[in-house]
């Protein structure tokens, strides 16, 4: 496992959140202001610099459902609401997105270019921003400083931990099958066309040498792909062509996205385990959450200001059926952790799992709309 992986989930898993909300933003004809207004304080707060510098250090990926706490509160950074049906789909479509470009990387390296691809994106939403403008570029900094440098086979190290952390998710989403790039059980189709990887050649030579290194015989063979030549090496600099498309907006044509789940044994066996088989890392865990949610500062929203719910379902009837309908032990909003003899021996781990405990008796009672992190508004 890598400890390098972390800032390359956090940060493309955050761009393909904002693709959805703006997109949603767009669908719901939220009025351009308030639209700006949510899209920059949730980048603000994600490339806030004292979360920067947690996310940066070096440590291990934690569960799926500790990161989704943490977008939780990312995605209620503003005056926007989500309920939990609509957060359970932001984040089913987060994932599998960045699943999909992290599977079709030529490169294990070419995962930093998707980072690109994503940064390059958010850099648009706030071109007239200049102050989050500047927080962005320095984290694009950041990223060149500590990934330019590393090898084949430390980028290799954190392609297989960023696949073993999607492992059993096979959510199938409306856009993938109708592209057909995903099959009915929502696993992903690997093209055999295309590009192949920069420094390599298209496949179909089988060159023999002898012991003194001098080749002595090729052989031909039908490899029965399509491929051709990369063209060039995409851009690592802050500005430049990527050339790699994976991770650029997939919702700019402004066409519905839905999810469903794909109802395997396998997949729901997994994530019912996960639920409910008590942690060993559930200290570093809350540890992590303090940490990095420390680092975050939510601007509370200020003046006459309404709030607003943004729907990520076509239709409330689709969205209630999607919450009554989603398996209870396939939602992210418990974190099941068994700390409770470390609550005295550490002052922050006690309150974070009382806020948790808050928040739980909170759902019962609130309405389609409220604040579904008000648990987080002391931190």
């Amino acid at each position: 496992m890598s400890v390098r992986t972390l800032p390359l989930l956090f940060l493309n898993l955050g761009g393909e959140m904002l693709y959805v909300l703006d997109q949603r933003l767009r669908a719901q004809n939220i009025p351009g202001d308030k639209a700006r207004k949510v899209l920059n304080d949730i980048i603000s707060t994600m490339f806030n610099r004292k979360f920067m510098e947690e996310l940066f250090k070096p440590q291990e990926l934690y569960s799926k459902k500790a990161l989704r706490t943490v977008y939780d509160r990312l995605a209620h950074a503003s005056i926007m609401r989500l309920n939990q049906a609509s957060m359970d789909k932001l984040y089913d479509l987060m994932t599998m997105a960045f699943k999909y470009q992290v599977l079709l990387c030529p490169r294990p390296k070419d995962v930093l270019l998707v980072t690109f691809n994503h940064l390059d994106a958010i850099k648009e939403f706030i071109q007239d921003s200049p102050t989050i403008l500047h927080q962005v570029d320095e984290t694009f900094r950041q990223l060149i400083e500590i990934y330019g440098s590393l090898s084949a086979g430390e980028f290799q190290l954190i392609r297989q931990t960023l696949l073993i952390f999607f492992q059993d998710l096979h959510i199938r989403v409306s856009t993938f099958l109708k592209d057909k790039v995903q099959n009915s059980n929502g696993r992903f189709v690997l093209p055999v066309s295309g590009p192949v990887p920069w420094g390599t050649e298209v496949p179909g030579l089988i060159r023999m040498f002898n012991d003194k290194g001098q080749e002595v015989k090729k052989i031909e063979f039908k490899h029965g792909g399509d491929y051709v030549a990369a063209p060039k090496e995409g851009s690592f600099e802050l500005y430049g062509d990527r050339v790699l498309k994976l991770g650029t907006n997939m919702y700019s044509m402004n066409r519905p996205v839905e999810t469903q789940m794909s109802g395997t044994a396998k997949n729901s066996t997994s994530r019912i385990q996960e639920s409910i088989v008590p942690n060993p890392l559930a200290k570093e865990e809350l540890n992590f959450l303090a940490r990095l949610m420390g680092g975050m500062e939510i601007k509370k929203p200020s003046g006459p200001e309404p709030g607003f719910r943004l729907n990520l379902f076509t239709t409330d009837e689709e969205e209630e059926h999607a919450a009554l309908s989603r398996p209870e032990e396939l939602s992210y909003e418990v974190i099941n952790i068994q700390a409770t003899q470390d609550q005295q021996r550490n002052e922050e781990l006690a309150r974070i799992m009382g806020e948790f405990e808050i928040t739980e008796k909170q759902k019962q009672s609130t309405s389609k709309g409220d604040d579904l992190l008000a648990m987080m508004d002391e931190l």
